[in-house]
C-alpha cells in the first residue's frame, strides 16, 4: 500500500487525457459545421461514434478485464490513443473525425472500466472510496476545462474553414505518451480483483448479465443513463449554444463553455469533502433541485442578448456566465451514486459493474446529445436546454428508489 501513490497519480493523469479527448465533441461538432458544412443533426453522430464505441467495448471486453489486468488495459488504451492523435492531423475530413473518437471511445472503455476497479483495489472502506472516486472525478473536469482553452488556442477566427486547429491532436498525443510512461513505472497489485478462478467467458458473460438483474443495479444503470443524458446533452451543445443563441465568435463560444467543466470540476472537489460529513442522498437530491431551479431561472436570459458585438470575456452578456454554472450542482451526482454501487460490491465483482456503468453512461450520452442537436435543428437552441428538467425529473424519482434499494441490499 505504500506505493499507492503512485498508481493514484497514474489515475489521475489517464482521467485527465481522456477528459480533454472526450469531451472536445462540442467543440468538434461546431468545427465541423464551420468546416465541413455538416448539418447539426449530422454532426451530432459523432457522439454517437464516441459513446457506441465505449458501449461495444465495454459489454465485450467487462467479463475479461480482470483476467487480462487494469494495468496491462490501461496501458494498451494510452497507447492506441497516442497513436491516434499522432496520424488525425495528417487526414483532415469528417469521416476521420468519426474515426477518431471511435478509437478514443473503444480506449477510454478500458480506462474506465480499469480506474473504477482499480479504486477499490487502493482504497479500504466506502468513505475512502467515494472521496478518491469524486477527487478523481473532479480532475477530470479540469481536463475538460483546460482542453476548451487548448482547442480554443488553435481555432482561427478569421478563417473558419482552416484546418489549423486539428494541429491540436500533436499535444493531446504527446500527453497520452507521458500518461503511458507515468503508468508502465508505477507498480499495482491487482490479485484481490481475480476473484473465482477457472470460470469460462461464457460464464463471465453470464454473471454480468446475472448483476443487471439485480434491482439495485437495474435502479442504479438507469440513473446513470439519465444522469449522462443530461449532462451530455449540455456539455456536447453549449460551444454551439453560444455562437449561435448568444452570439459568441466561435473561440469565445468554446472558451466559455469552460465554465461548466470549471463550475463541474469545483463542484465533485466539493463533493469529495461534503459526502464524507452529510447523507449522499439528501445532498443529490438538494443539488438536482438547485439544477432544475438554474435552468429556469438562465435559459431566459438568453433571449434579453442585445445584440452588440461580443469581443471577448469582458462584454459577454450575463446568460453565458450563469447558465453553466449547472455543472456545480449537477457535480455530484455521478461519481457519488457509482462509488455507491461499487463500494456495496465485492471487489472481484467491479470489472462487471463498471462495465455496466460505462454501457449505460454512454448509451445515455449518445441518446441526449442525438435528442438534443435534433431540437436545436427543429426549435432552435433558446428552447433545447429546457428539455433537460424532464431527465432531471425521472432522475430524481430515481435516486430515491436507488437509497431504499441500497438499505435494503445493505442489510441483507
Amino acid at each position: 500500500m505504500k506505493n499507492n501513490w503512485q498508481i493514484k497519480a497514474s489515475l489521475f493523469l489517464n482521467y485527465f487525457v481522456f477528459a480533454i479527448l472526450l469531451n472536445s465533441v462540442g467543440t468538434v461538432i461546431l468545427q465541423v459545421q464551420n468546416n465541413y458544412g455538416v448539418p447539426p443533426g449530422e454532426a451530432a453522430v459523432l457522439e454517437g461514434y464516441k459513446d457506441l464505441s465505449i458501449a461495444i467495448v465495454s459489454f465485450l471486453l467487462s467479463s475479461f478485464i480482470t483476467r487480462w489486468g487494469y494495468k496491462n488495459a490501461m496501458l494498451t488504451a494510452l497507447g492506441l490513443v497516442a497513436l491516434v492523435c499522432f496520424v488525425v492531423p495528417s487526414v483532415p475530413g469528417f469521416w476521420a473525425t468519426k474515426l477518431l473518437f471511435a478509437a478514443v471511445g473503444s480506449s477510454f472503455a478500458l480506462i474506465k472500466m480499469s480506474v473504477y476497479s482499480t479504486i477499490g483495489l487502493v482504497t479500504n472502506d466506502q468513505k475512502s472510496h467515494i472521496s478518491l472516486m469524486s477527487f478523481i472525478e473532479s480532475f477530470f473536469m479540469v481536463g475538460i476545462f483546460g482542453g476548451y482553452f487548448l482547442f480554443a488556442a488553435f481555432v482561427d477566427d478569421n478563417n473558419l474553414q482552416s484546418t489549423a486547429w486539428l494541429n491540436i491532436y500533436y499535444v493531446l498525443g504527446a500527453i497520452a505518451l507521458a500518461a503511458f510512461l507515468l503508468l508502465f513505472s508505477a507498480p499495482l497489485d491487482e490479485s484481490a480483483s481475480k476473484g473465482e478462478s477457472g470460470r469460462s467467458m461464457m460464464e463471465e458473460f453470464a454473471q454480468m448479465f446475472r448483476l443487471a438483474a439485480v434491482p439495485l443495479v437495474l435502479v442504479f444503470v438507469l440513473c446513470a443513463f439519465f444522469y449522462v443524458l443530461i449532462e451530455q446533452s449540455i456539455m456536447s451543445w453549449l460551444p454551439t449554444y453560444n455562437q449561435e443563441v448568444l452570439r459568441l465568435p466561435t473561440s469565445l463560444s468554446i472558451q466559455m463553455a469552460s465554465i461548466l467543466a470549471g463550475s463541474t470540476a469545483l463542484g465533485r472537489f466539493l463533493a469529495g469533502f461534503v459526502l464524507k460529513q452529510f447523507a449522499w442522498n439528501r445532498v443529490l437530491t438538494i443539488c438536482l433541485l438547485l439544477a432544475g431551479g438554474l435552468v429556469l431561472l438562465a435559459v431566459p436570459l438568453a433571449s434579453k442578448v442585445s445584440g452588440h458585438e461580443i469581443s471577448g470575456w469582458d462584454n459577454a452578456p450575463l446568460a453565458a456566465f450563469i447558465f453553466p454554472l449547472i455543472g456545480l450542482f449537477l457535480a455530484p451526482i455521478y461519481p457519488a451514486i457509482n462509488s455507491r454501487i461499487l463500494s456495496s460490491l465485492p471487489k472481484h465483482q467491479h470489472g462487471l459493474m463498471s462495465g455496466l456503468i460505462i454501457i449505460f453512461s454512454a448509451l445515455g450520452g449518445t441518446t441526449g446529445s442525438i435528442i438534443t442537436g435534433h431540437i436545436f435543428g427543429l426549435l432552435g437552441g433558446q428552447k433545447a436546454f429546457y428539455f433537460s428538467l424532464i431527465p432531471m425529473g425521472i432522475l430524481l424519482v430515481g435516486l430515491f428508489y436507488f437509497k431504499r434499494l441500497q438499505d435494503r441490499f445493505t442489510a441483507a
